[in-house]
């Protein structure tokens, strides 16, 4: 099957200088382009014919398979009815029907969605819902915020205020102020631990420290990604979000999941609070909410963040000073609600569930190769990490060109592969992803 035109054919450096990349070597990428012009299921295809399967979902954003016609032929038919319109005081039927479904599979009680264009919005809205919920019930000196050493939250100021990747933020350096850091939970004890490590629920107890040094009252919220991913796959330890749940409750803390990369049955639950037992006061959203195909983010908040905020406000007038011209676009929601229908539809979370062991199986196989320096997973999401070579970063980056030529993308955050296929994948898919990675990772 021919699947390109003529002109996708042969690419010269300069026809691609204008686009200035995101998270790229650009200069290298420019004289190697690395191109896609088709995906379908499980499939990709590059600019120079070749096919491949996708190991990371994207970025972990595609869970529903590549390609999906409901949501192309849905996010079409709203565009002809109506292709925009504003939120500000207005509103279109698709939003509320959206905000409705999602609060259907969200946890008790979040039954209020606010909508975004991307997860680094979604972060940045969270930051400023807890602001005016604490001003609203008359604790504006909570003005701290927690986050973790590796977290990533995206990269608004925001976000890169609570990042804990040195990366993300050491080439800005204004940001927010009063942000403080917990430790993160890895450590080498819990390499090639699978699931959660048994030991270092005692690193919830950062928070505690913090409490006692800069007083309980002074802090708004707790930042937390349920597994780390952005930074390689870090599982919590077993009691560790449920210590942080106790710590925030003691101290009137809110505590707020970044589900971007872990929400929509990354674990085989729809929500990660789903599956380890913890319910936040805010869960931010994004990624496969629309299977990729249309940015949008969500921010849930219980109903009594909600309630506070609007009830506090004079008669007649705006609640929440917040919000962006895209917010609840109507391709996007026509989008998220096809998208809803098919997690529904095909049963992927289920799919995800019943996956989950023999993926991770696979995954440990891979631990008899030389270079492995750990293995990390939960449910459909895992971390190799591989022996960096002298310069953290540089084996990852060369492996994930590698093995994209080797037919196989997977998204690479410096020496640590993130391993996240969709939701629709089989065994069989699971077996073709780590068979590729193990015939490149056995060269080394």
């Amino acid at each position: 099957m021919n699947i390109m035109a003529d002109p996708l054919q042969k690419f010269a450096t300069n026809s691609l200088e204008q686009h200035w990349m995101p998270f790229s070597n650009n200069r290298e990428f420019k004289n190697e382009p690395r191109l896609i012009v088709k995906s379908e299921g499980m499939r990709m295809w590059d600019h120079k014919g070749g096919e491949i399967i996708d190991g990371s979902s994207g970025l972990f954003n595609v869970a529903a398979g590549h390609g999906r016609r409901e949501i192309a032929d849905a996010v079409y038919a709203q565009m002809i009815q109506n292709d925009y319109t504003p939120h500000f005081s207005m509103g279109h039927p698709g939003s509320f029907a959206l905000a409705a479904k999602l609060s259907q599979i969200l946890p008790d009680p979040f039954n209020h969605v606010f909508f975004t264009n991307s997860g680094s919005e979604s972060i940045d809205t969270a930051l400023k819902m807890v602001m005016a919920y604490n001003r609203a019930r008359g604790e504006a000196q909570r003005i701290r915020f927690v986050s973790r050493e590796r977290a990533y939250h995206g990269v608004n100021i925001g976000g890169v205020s609570l990042s804990g990747m040195v990366k993300n933020r050491e080439t800005f350096p204004v940001v927010m102020p009063n942000i403080v850091m917990m430790r993160h939970t890895w450590n080498a004890d819990h390499r090639f631990e699978r699931g959660q490590p048994e030991n270092g629920v005692e690193l919830a107890n950062d928070l505690q420290r913090m409490c006692e040094t800069y007083g309980g009252s002074t802090i708004a919220a707790v930042f937390v990604e349920p597994i780390a991913g952005s930074t390689g796959t870090l599982v919590p330890p077993m009691g560790y979000l449920q210590r942080i749940r106790e710590i925030c409750d003691e101290h009137g803390i809110l505590l707020v999941f970044d589900e971007v990369i872990t929400g929509f049955g990354r674990l085989g639950k729809p929500f990660a609070a789903d599956a380890f037992g913890v319910t936040p006061d805010i869960m931010t959203m994004a990624k496969a909410l629309t299977n990729g195909a249309i940015p949008m983010g969500a921010v849930a908040a219980r109903d009594e963040i909600y309630d506070t905020v609007t009830n506090a406000a004079p008669a007649n007038a705006i609640e929440f000073f917040h919000g962006y011209t895209y917010s609840a676009h109507p391709a996007a929601c026509a989008a998220g609600l096809a998208t809803l229908d098919i997690y529904e539809r095909d049963g992927l979370f289920e799919n995800a569930a019943s996956l989950g062991d023999y993926f991770l199986d696979a995954i440990w196989s891979l631990k008899d190769l030389e270079c492995i320096y750990d293995l990390r997973g939960y449910g459909l999401m895992a971390g190799v990490e591989v022996v960096h070579d002298g310069v953290p970063g540089r084996r990852g980056a060369e492996l994930q060109k590698r093995l994209f030529w080797e037919g196989l993308h997977l998204k690479w955050t410096g020496d640590t592969a993130i391993v996240a296929p969709a939701l629709i994948a089989t065994r069989a898919d699971v077996d073709e992803i780590v068979g590729k990675m193990r015939k490149v990772l056995e060269t080394l």
